[in-house]
């Protein structure tokens, strides 16, 4: 008499079918599916968020070189100290040029207080199989033109 072992018993049983064959490969796929939406949400989320902190720091940059623009006639006969307007705008326009970003400039407050904001954008390396390929960011800050040491 021949005795099969019971791992191959239940297919020769009348009737009786394989049916558990394969049954967590769904939840392998599901789960694997799940862990490559997370990783993507991390890299494409952080990718973007360093994307904002960089044109922050452009931003920062083209303000500082706006400051510097000094209106020097109002200086000189001590009247003001503020910031040619016209001036600094170009000059915050041209830093954002050399750096390959758009952005706006504007001086506020008399020529005491600029405001940069640069928009850029951070291209998607998960996102874009969902449809998303271009993250749009921004970046805004802000100087003021000190005369004197404040407390």
């Amino acid at each position: 008499m021949i005795i099969t072992p019971p791992s191959r018993r239940a297919h020769l049983l009348p009737g009786r079918t394989r049916s558990d064959r394969g049954s967590l490969s769904p939840f392998y796929a599901l789960s694997a599916l799940g862990i490559i939406m997370i990783m993507g949400l991390l890299v494409d989320g952080g990718g973007a968020l360093n994307a904002t902190n960089k044109a922050t720091g452009l931003a920062q940059e083209a303000a500082r070189a706006a400051g510097q623009q000094l209106n020097i006639p109002a200086a000189v006969e001590g009247s003001a100290i503020t910031v040619d307007p016209d001036a600094a705008v170009a000059a915050a326009q041209g830093y954002l040029a050399a750096r390959n970003v758009t952005g706006s400039a504007t001086v506020t407050d008399g020529g005491r207080r600029l405001e940069v904001t640069v928009h850029d954008s951070y291209s998607t390396l998960f996102a874009q199989f969902v449809g998303t390929s271009r993250i749009s960011v921004s970046g805004t800050a802000h100087a003021r033109l000190h005369t004197r040491a404040e407390g």
